[in-house]
């Protein structure tokens, strides 16, 4: 009887593995919200192309719609309860089927924290950007406590460091507005 010398690459204990079948379901939902829409896959940076998503979102709504500054911030309030409400199960849903504990391409809680971080902001490039400058800061500083936040169990911890950051980015940017 002749054998194949060469090891077998699987065994029936790895294709039960997590990280195996990782690549072999999708929940779709889960990963289109995760993602953004595919923001999240874009490079390099996929956390700063999922904060230029939302805020080319919020810069779209604000300028096909010409909305009252109470109007825009409905509008973003509104898109972050919906980023809350869909993107924690859904980062925790991505997490365990990618085998990954927090996720590069799960930028949904980039779009919530880049929201927070536009509340109360004029519709103008100037605060577009300061905003979106002082998230990403936040987001990749992570000063205390934020970083904590990451300790919380699967999307909680993927998405609520990101509102940390957010809230943060707001005070910042709010103090700012006073002065320029």
């Amino acid at each position: 009887m002749i054998t194949d010398p060469t090891p077998s690459t699987t065994s029936p204990t790895s294709a039960s593995t997590p990280a195996s079948t990782a690549s072999a379901r999708k929940t779709i939902w889960a990963w289109t919200i995760a993602t953004f829409f595919g923001a999240g896959f874009g490079k390099p940076g996929p956390g700063t192309w999922g904060s230029v998503a939302a805020v080319l979102l919020w810069a779209a709504y604000a300028w096909l719609f010409h909305p009252t500054p109470q109007a825009l911030l409905l509008f973003l309030l509104a898109g972050i309860a919906l980023t809350l409400l869909l993107g924690i199960p859904a980062s925790t849903i991505v997490a365990r089927e990618s085998g990954l504990h927090d996720p590069q391409f799960v930028v949904i809680d980039e779009v919530a924290g880049q929201w927070i971080a536009l509340l109360f902001s004029p519709f103008d490039l100037r605060h577009a950007l300061i905003a979106l400058v002082l998230f990403r800061l936040f987001d990749i500083t992570k000063p205390f406590p934020i970083r904590r936040l990451e300790d919380l169990p699967e999307g909680w911890g993927i998405v609520l460091d990101d509102v940390g950051a957010g809230l943060y980015a707001l005070g910042v940017a709010s103090l700012l507005r006073i002065w320029i």
